[in-house]
């Protein structure tokens, strides 16, 4: 049996596939990541007394000589330790985009959603970028066959502000933060950092209908729904300004790994907000880098809908090369 995972800031998710070329699922499983002390103890809740031939995982972090420790979570993972405790012969751990990556070829067709045609039949490197509990990128290098998934850090990279309102959102996250990444602005606590910004700032009011759904969920979840359905003008504002930063990023690393095949977005909120994104302000700050725009626009873009992508590429490296 296949044992595959992808461990997330705020879930882990797992399953068990059938070692065979059809990836038959037998069991699935999501934990909430912060009810845990570590990885180990989730397994041994999740597997019973299943036996495991291979087992591979993504992790929300960089990962070096097979150990990683979780970005926005307080585990220590080390493939080896996980292999002796679990008697588990091959243990591999990826990073979580890479693993992403790697399950894009195990997509069907209706799993994605093309936000920008592009130019058709385009060959050349590919880049991945997804927003959720943080920012992660990935890119996938064309070697004339086939692409090949690489893991990198690109979301902690400095942020860049484009115009005054953004310089002024910059400095408001430097006093707080210190370094300010595109991780901060760019992900699930980024919408709330950019919603809090506009209040703070006297910009917009916060509604007696935001601050009472806030009481029972979350912040980014709220704004997201209320910006959604057009409920509130703060959420809205703050939403259009986390897609156009969005696009920016994006088209930041389209440029730095040339993604002529295509430029896929992962997570859990691009999905939710997918008719928002289809608006533009994505694909405008996509393309808005000067003598670039041209072959910026000729890069198709496409929403990865199954969110089950890293778990299908942490199977599939298991499979291929646990």
């Amino acid at each position: 049996m296949i044992l595959a995972g992808d461990i997330g800031g705020t879930y882990t998710r797992l399953a068990l596939f059938e070692p065979s070329e059809k990836f038959y699922c037998k069991l699935e499983k999501k934990f909430l990541s912060r009810d845990f002390s570590s990885l180990e103890e989730i397994l041994q809740n999740f597997l019973g007394k299943e036996r495991i031939s291979a087992a591979c995982f993504g992790i929300a972090g960089p990962v070096r000589q097979g150990r990683s420790q979780v970005v926005n979570l307080p585990w220590a993972v080390d493939a080896s330790l996980v292999s002796q405790k679990l008697k588990i012969p091959s243990v591999r751990l990826l990073n979580d985009l890479e693993a992403n990556a790697y399950g894009l070829r195990m997509l069907k067709p209706e799993e994605l959603f093309l936000l920008h045609e592009g130019q058709a039949r385009q060959e050349g490197n590919q880049a991945l970028i997804s927003a959720g509990t943080g920012l992660g990128e990935a890119g996938l290098y064309w070697d004339g066959k086939e692409h090949h998934p690489f893991p990198c850090e690109g979301g902690h990279a400095d942020f860049a502000p484009r115009n005054p309102l953004e310089a002024e959102l910059f400095f408001y996250l430097n006093k707080k933060f210190g370094h300010v990444s595109y991780e901060r602005v760019v992900s699930g606590p980024g919408i709330a950092e950019i919603y809090h910004f506009l209040i703070e700032t006297g910009r917009q009011t916060m509604s007696l209908s935001v601050q009472e759904a806030m009481k029972a969920e979350a912040p980014p979840k709220v704004i997201s729904e209320f910006a959604r359905l057009n409920k509130d003008a703060a959420c809205v504002q703050a939403i259009d300004l986390f897609i156009s930063l969005y696009g920016a990023e994006a088209g930041n690393l389209a440029l730095k790994f040339l993604s002529l095949g295509g430029l896929y977005i992962g997570g859990g909120i691009a999905p939710h907000l997918i008719d928002k994104m289809k608006q533009g302000l994505f694909y405008s700050s996509f393309i808005n880098k000067g003598r670039f725009k041209e072959l910026l626009s000729s890069i198709s873009i496409w929403v990865i809908l199954n969110d089950r992508a890293a778990l299908l590429g942490a199977a599939y490296c298991a499979m291929k090369k646990g």
